[in-house]
């Protein structure tokens, strides 16, 4: 019986790594639309006197976050993943996660990215902007839509962790999880 669960945790050990070079696969061909969770945060929480405008009132990338967020740009550089447009959303941890990941040339604020209330006038419009962009997206590079994990599991439903890429798989009512790479 001990036998018979080391094997198989054996087999589902290598599954995220496996994930992860599908997903290396999917962006060095370009044409994909991609999630991309902020990295690393000095905090869990947004702070009471919280202002969109004012990044000293938010969660900002930590010492770690910031390079995470080196590292990911590092990485699509190094595996050859067209870059064709970054979109983030207002907040700081995001737009710093795709200036530190991408270069300031490349990026594009969208407030639709933004944090929501879950189920509020504000998230259908947001969540239908951010759908219309995806599904309409026909580029040869990769389209980065830097955000949050609310945001991302608005959409998807996946949970993600800090830095955290989400490949979509586009067609039909519903968005869902082509593959995943993690830039831990």
């Amino acid at each position: 019986m001990h036998r018979l669960i080391i094997s198989l945790l054996l087999l589902i050990l290598p599954l995220p790594a496996m994930a992860t070079e599908a997903g290396w696969a999917l962006l060095r061909n370009g044409g994909q639309v991609v999630l991309l969770n902020s990295a690393a945060t000095n905090g869990t929480s947004e702070p009471s006197n919280f202002d969109i405008e004012n990044c000293s009132t938010q969660r900002n990338l930590s010492a770690r976050g910031r390079q995470q967020a080196k590292r990911i740009g590092a990485l699509i550089f190094a595996r050859s993943a067209p870059v064709e447009e970054v979109v983030t959303s207002r907040h700081c941890r995001s737009r710093d996660t795709g200036l530190l990941a991408f270069g300031d040339e490349e990026i594009e604020i969208w407030p639709a990215l933004d944090n929501f209330e879950p189920e509020s006038a504000v998230a259908e419009e947001s969540i239908a902007a951010i759908r219309e962009k995806i599904d309409t997206y026909s580029g040869s590079g990769n389209l980065f839509l830097v955000t949050q994990e609310e945001v991302i599991r608005a959409l998807t439903g996946a949970r993600v962790r800090d830095g955290e890429a989400v490949i979509l798989s586009r067609g039909g009512d519903q968005l869902s999880v082509a593959a995943r790479i993690r830039f831990n």
